[in-house]
């Protein structure tokens, strides 16, 4: 297996230098695709035999999804009368429904051991990565579409990668799996609340109608889980193993259609949208940190609020943009996020993986 990882890993170096090679020699960036989509993979499968690479395989994997959509819309947007799309929100669906199967009620028990770090991420949350996106929208004077999807990134709960992320940072996981369940369970109040009073100037919002999709995208999967999870928690293992892996996977498929039907507007205002990301997500990477140590909070807990804050759930934000009939524009920002969440997460996460964790 060794042999295979060296190999794959020699590949990725090969293919990388032949990307760039025909770059210089001015074959065209789109001559690039196979090089490096094919270096993108093997160097995610061949970095498993390096630690630290290993630990970036995710987002090796978000790099080579958004360059097959990228460079190979044409195959992911439409099939017939079949549209890619629609496949969104089951795709959500079935990484909520993972989701659920990990979760039981004793990852509540959070609430009542640490209430003051569960309501400080949940107040830094819902308000940091909110009004920090009205502005940003303003200051880039973004299309109206465009500048409600940011709004939107910023008004969903935490994403599930946070959870990874708080384990590979040493910080306090119990509180992080707190605030991600509860965050999510308020997300079809919250969530159509700020987009109305915050993105109501830009696009039309149905308070009611968002908040039904986002029961019908959020809470009906995960409920199944968790009924799942408390019929079989004891007699299936291999359930814990395989939706992991399937939830991935989802995010994966979901990120290459996202960014295959807004492919030609990311092209045209993608640079300004991902300086805006940049910006949205280390903001709420930094004032979710410091809202725990202003508040006296221990480093494991301070680490767990700036990941709860700066990981939004970006499918969620796309399927919402889905069911407005937006995908393309709305869907956007999510679009950008999400790939550049998991990364600057990643580096964050393994830098703090190599500092001490009982500073005050």
């Amino acid at each position: 297996m060794n042999k295979l990882y060296k190999f794959l890993l020699l590949s990725s170096a090969v293919l990388g230098i032949l990307a760039i090679g025909m770059l210089i020699w001015g074959s065209g960036l789109m001559a690039t695709a196979p090089f490096v989509i094919g270096s993108l993979i093997c160097l995610a499968i061949g970095g498993r035999s390096i630690p630290m690479v290993k630990q970036m395989a995710f987002t090796i994997w978000v790099f080579a999804a958004v360059a097959l959509g990228m460079y190979y819309p044409q195959y992911f947007q439409q099939i017939g009368e079949f549209k890619f799309t629609s496949l969104i929100v089951p795709l959500i669906q079935l990484i909520m429904f993972s989701m659920g199967t990990e979760m039981s009620l004793k990852d509540f028990e959070g609430v009542v051991k640490t209430p003051k770090a569960v309501i400080i991420g949940l107040v830094s949350h819902f308000t940091i990565m909110p009004l920090v996106a009205v502005v940003l929208a303003r200051s880039f004077g973004f299309p109206p579409e465009i500048a409600a999807g940011v709004i939107l990134i910023g008004s969903v709960p935490s994403g599930v990668t946070s959870n990874v992320l708080a384990f590979i940072a040493k910080a306090n996981m119990p509180l992080s799996v707190t605030i991600a369940a509860i965050s999510t369970l308020a997300a079809p109040i919250m969530t159509p609340f700020l987009m109305k009073i915050l993105a109501g100037q830009y696009v039309e919002i149905d308070f009611l109608k968002m908040m039904i999709h986002v029961v019908e995208i959020i809470l009906v999967p995960i409920a199944l889980g968790l009924i799942i999870n408390k019929l079989i928690r004891n007699g299936v293992k291999w359930l814990q193993t395989v939706m992991p892996i399937i939830s991935m996977t989802g995010v994966l498929m979901m990120l290459i259609v996202i960014v295959s039907s807004g492919r030609d507007s990311l092209l045209a205002i993608g640079p300004l949208l991902f300086l805006s990301s940049m910006i949205h997500h280390s903001i709420g990477y930094l004032l979710g940190y410091w809202s725990g140590r202003l508040m006296g909070l221990d480093e494991k807990s301070c680490r767990t609020i700036s990941l709860e804050v700066g990981m939004q759930n970006g499918g969620l934000a796309s399927g919402i943009a889905l069911q407005m009939g937006k995908i393309a524009t709305v869907g956007l920002a999510s679009a950008i996020s999400v790939p550049w969440m998991t990364i600057s997460g990643s580096l964050l996460a393994n830098w703090w993986r190599n500092k001490s964790s009982d500073e005050r």
